[in-house]
């Protein structure tokens, strides 16, 4: 068990597959804390008979649905509040690597100024629709960072230090949706926190084994369309800053 470092699952209407997940991450890691993002599948009492007989497991229960990013963000000011210092976040349909996490999290304990972001490595069951459109937005994401190393924006299994997180979503009404990931690893990156990249294996589930996906195409692409559109708005205020640290960067 580490005072430091904790697991956040954020978890909507995820099914039979959150309970593996859950028991898949406690296997690797102590503690881990889920937040029910307003679920309506009794997941939250299943949880709760889980953490009622390990002292590794809390459980954090929204009333009302408010998207990834609001999720994770109360799950944060409840560990930042507690002591804890850095978050891995983890998606709660399973198709993250449970044991991955002890390496990301020896990762960030050596660098703890840095933010741990995965690399998905795809099988051959992954959407080929989801595989090419994840690279729209990482381009984005690198052209609003003047390439300063971002290796995948949408992946969220990562590790990030949680007061620069909550001060850069203090300061803004998004992040609360799917926008939550890529933005957060973008204005991290120009608050000057060096990026670590880590490979890591997803696996996509189908319907029948209880795969589950809240992704919705049209919805999603234009709230991400919105913000890359505000966030070169935000490039372009930071560009002569951001091409000094690229400048200083690139001579190490």
């Amino acid at each position: 068990m580490t005072q430091t470092h904790l697991v956040l699952i954020p978890s909507y209407n995820t099914g039979p597959r959150l309970l593996t997940t859950v028991a898949e991450a406690r296997r690797f890691w102590e503690p881990v804390w889920v937040v029910i993002d307003g679920s309506t599948d009794a997941s939250a009492a299943a949880l709760a008979g889980m953490a009622a007989a390990d002292r590794g497991l809390r459980v954090i229960v929204r009333e009302r649905n408010g998207g990834k990013g609001a999720a994770v963000l109360d799950g944060l000011r409840l560990a930042q509040a507690q002591g804890f210092t850095h978050a891995l976040t983890i998606d709660a349909d399973g198709q993250h690597p449970a044991d991955a996490i002890g390496d990301f999290m020896a990762l960030s304990q050596a660098h703890p100024d840095a933010m741990v972001l995965g690399i998905p490595i795809f099988g051959a069951e992954a959407p080929r629709l989801r595989v090419a459109g994840r690279r729209v937005s990482n381009w984005w994401a690198n052209l609003e960072t003047l390439w300063l190393g971002i290796g995948d924006s949408l992946f969220g299994f990562r590790v990030y230090p949680i007061a620069p997180l909550l001060a850069v979503m203090a300061a803004t009404p998004w992040m609360r949706r799917f926008d939550f990931d890529p933005e957060a690893a973008v204005k991290l990156c120009w608050r000057g926190l060096p990026v670590i990249n880590r490979p890591a294996a997803v696996r996509y589930f189908r319907p029948d084994e209880g795969g589950v996906s809240h992704f919705h195409y049209l919805r999603d692409n234009l709230l991400l369309t919105f913000m890359h559109a505000r966030l070169m708005i935000g490039f372009i205020v930071r560009l002569p800053l951001l091409a000094a640290r690229r400048l200083r960067s690139a001579r190490h």
